[in-house]
């Protein structure tokens, strides 16, 4: 966002340090004062401003460049304030509207911002800034037609603009439009290699429909970018790309610094709070149908009323779900935030007096981590959400357990750890399976063959492990593969791969959408043993898999993301299906598809197990602890001492 140009040129003479306005100016003045701006003497440009507009108030280069100055600073409530007369009398000048328009982004207030952005529009459709902006505003209120269509404006006249290709292809992977989206993401790559997480996108883009193309390539010259501090990927997509803790904290520590700086306004300054009850707020875009919903629903409703007040920060769209309102009733304040910007938020939870605040997202989807930079409480603990650090240094603690951070990894956190005394997965009972189990000709499925299983995500499949796969179909006559994939691009690929090794793709078999969850789960009773992924293991799916009965098993890995499958099968009493190298993955796999018996042990172990106290299935021990740990931290919080005083 720049100073405006005139219509007139410019004097080249260069501009004194400090300029003596005349006492009525004309236009030479203002064109000293946007010479001054570029510049970079933005003082004496302001004064000459707003000298300027003390005689011409409605002047729209002026109020423009003036304008910018303050958004700059930032002062949202300056620009909104200068700029309200012009706007009152609808000037027609479109970079006014343009700085009114990010003015009220700025502040969260999206329709009205996004009514200015159309103002520019309707005098400059080709209003490229306007264009952008608006786009991502739309994209954040999903809103991803009309953004989508901004962004294709841009490219109509700049082809090569790179902001907006990165967009139309982050976009066309939410229109499941994946080979659209790749080569977009080509495009922008060819033109700028270094493009801002450009080459993480291209590689989960591709991970995310199975096409495996260059992948150990792509993901060697991203581990490599990470390891050279450039944003060579976001850190998520890392996860299903490395297996390094080291590397993922990088990654965060770089997105991070890039996206979500600490702020250098706090909101909380070291104030002690004096509640009856701890302040409790949990901070979510997946307060909803959700796997964090499911898996947070139990615990939201059995928190100790008279030691914890409750606040829900919903940050997520309302799915008018069940679930939703369900998780609604549990908490003593459920608040709608998603229209707020998140300076708005943070400043609401200091109002509040937050003691402990948890975010359960990290860098997921529609979270806003930025929220914590704020600070605005004296506790902030990274749970769930996000299997790994977030690479700040206003995180105070991330929850996990000794599996999925052993001790020697701490090192690999920004936050301190500390422990849950089983699995730091809540337990997987916030869902009851339907009684009816389909039958195997209802799914597809052989009557008397091996069904091995994988509902995970298609991003998870890795090649390494979809050629195990295979070599266990070819060892174990008759056996299926059971899939969850729901993209015809991914289940082609997939059976692109299975004939390159020597399986009939047949043998793949995906399984249908079902209404219901509870439907869904039932399924899994069908299959024979869950064949986990690495390196992003499967966490939510491979509780369901447990609370169903079916054994799961596992390779246990370095990083947060390939070892929570582990810590859930040690919670569950099963530690003999932990397998710490693909070649034991792969032969426990073969020993169990050829040992009927053996799997129907494992089967008999998790029935007789899920309701007697087991620490996989007990939500009211595991609330207590999880309230132990948050004590803990507020007492901490109380004495003034570091976090790391706190022992995990």
């Amino acid at each position: 966002m720049n100073a405006a140009v005139l219509a007139e040129r410019p004097s080249t003479a260069a501009p004194p340090a400090q300029a003596d306005a005349p006492a009525v100016p004309d236009r030479a003045v203002l064109v000293r004062a946007i010479e001054l701006q570029n510049a970079g003497q933005v003082d004496e440009a302001e004064r000459l401003f707003r000298h300027y507009l003390d005689h011409f108030p409605l002047d729209p280069a002026a109020l423009y460049s003036l304008a910018v100055i303050l958004l700059r600073r930032p002062d949202t409530p300056a620009v909104l304030a200068l700029l309200a007369p012009a706007v009152q009398q609808g000037v027609a000048f479109a970079p006014v509207w343009f700085a009114h328009g990010t003015a009220l982004q700025n502040q969260g207030r999206r329709e009205e911002a996004l009514a200015s952005y159309d103002r520019a529009l309707a005098l400059q459709s080709d209003y490229t800034e306007v264009l952008i902006n608006s786009g991502v505003l739309l994209r954040e209120l999903h809103r991803h037609g009309p953004a989508l269509e901004r962004f294709n404006r841009v490219l109509i006249t700049k082809p090569n603009h790179e902001t907006a290709l990165a967009n139309c292809a982050v976009l066309l992977t939410e229109f499941k439009r994946s080979e659209d989206a790749q080569r977009m993401l080509e495009r922008l790559l060819a033109i700028n290699p270094d493009y801002d997480y450009g080459l993480g996108l291209l590689a989960y883009e591709r991970l995310h429909v199975c096409d495996w193309r260059e992948a150990d390539a792509l993901q060697e010259r991203i581990v490599e970018g990470v390891r050279a501090g450039r944003r060579s990927c976001k850190s998520l997509g890392l996860m299903a790309m490395s297996d390094s803790a080291a590397d993922h904290q990088r990654c965060a520590q770089i997105f991070a610094a890039q996206r979500y700086p600490r702020s250098a306004q706090p909101l909380w300054r070291g104030d002690r709070y004096r509640h009856e009850r701890i302040r409790l707020a949990y901070v979510s875009p997946d307060l909803r149908e959700h796997p964090v919903g499911h898996l947070m629903a139990g615990i939201f409703e059995r928190h100790d009323r008279r030691r914890f007040e409750t606040i829900a920060i919903s940050i997520g769209t309302d799915d008018g779900s069940p679930l939703r309102s369900r998780i609604q009733g549990a908490f003593d304040r459920f608040i709608d935030a998603r229209p707020m910007a998140s300076r708005q938020v943070a400043e609401l939870m200091r109002e509040l007096e937050v003691d402990v605040a948890v975010d359960l997202a990290g860098f997921t989807s529609d979270s806003r981590s930025d929220i914590f930079s704020h600070r605005p409480a004296p506790v902030q603990v990274n749970y769930l959400g996000y299997p790994g650090t977030l690479g700040t240094d206003y995180m105070d603690y991330i929850v996990a357990d000794r599996h999925v951070i052993p001790p020697e990894h701490h090192g690999f956190y920004n936050e301190q750890v500390v422990y849950l005394p089983d699995a730091y997965l809540p337990p997987a009972v916030g869902v009851q399976i339907a009684e009816r189990t389909p039958t195997r000709a209802e799914c597809g499925l052989p009557e008397d063959a091996v069904v091995f299983c994988s509902f995970n995500h298609d991003y998870k499949i890795s090649p390494h492990m979809f050629a195990v796969w295979m070599r266990l179909l070819a060892q174990v006559p008759g056996s299926v593969l059971w899939l969850m994939s729901r993209s015809e691009l991914s289940q082609r690929h997939l059976r692109e791969e299975a004939a390159k090794a020597g399986v009939d793709p047949a043998r793949l078999v995906f399984a249908q959408r079902v209404p219901r969850v509870e439907d869904h789960l039932a399924r899994y009773r069908q299959a024979d043993l869950f064949l986990d992924t690495h390196p992003y293991n499967a966490h939510t799916t491979a509780a369901d898999a447990l609370l169903a009965g079916l054994p799961v098993l596992t390779w246990r890995g370095q990083a947060f993301p390939a070892r929570v499958a582990a810590s859930l099968l040690h919670a569950a009493g099963l530690p003999e299906l932990v397998t710490d190298s693909l070649a034991g993955y792969e032969a426990l796999a073969l020993q169990l598809a050829r040992d009927p018996a053996r799997r129907a042990g494992l089967r008999q172990h998790l029935a007789e197990h899920s309701h007697q106290g087991q620490a996989l299935f007990d939500t009211a021990g595991f609330t207590r602890d999880l309230e132990a740990i948050y004590v803990a931290m507020w007492r901490r919080s109380q004495l003034g001492g570091a976090r790391d005083a706190l022992a995990p």
